[in-house]
């Protein structure tokens, strides 16, 4: 019989990752798709310039590195959100605007 004084207290067997370690994967990711943005960016201007290459690569940019400062403030899980579809709709636009 249980007594109700004597209770082990609940361990927490969580496992993932520490919010530092989120942080720290989310800006390296960031990272990583803000160069390859970049390397992109200077492909699509050397087979076509056109002001709509440079808007559409260059807010990914912008995106990315929003997102680098909303992971070292602490906002991970939104900077996730936005880099996935961020670059979901610049890639899209890619595909649908740009020739």
């Amino acid at each position: 019989m249980d007594m109700p004084g004597n209770e082990e207290p609940l361990i927490d067997s969580r496992v993932g990752l520490t919010p530092r370690q989120a942080r720290r994967i989310r800006i390296v990711l960031a990272s990583v798709l803000m160069a390859a943005m970049a390397v992109v960016l200077v492909v699509r201007l050397a087979s076509r310039t056109s002001v709509l290459v440079v808007g559409v690569y260059g807010a990914a940019l912008v995106l990315c590195g929003v997102v680098i400062e909303l992971s070292r403030h602490g906002r991970t899980r939104l900077g996730t959100w936005m880099l996935g579809l961020g670059l979901a709709a610049a890639l899209a636009a890619d595909w649908l605007l740009l020739p």
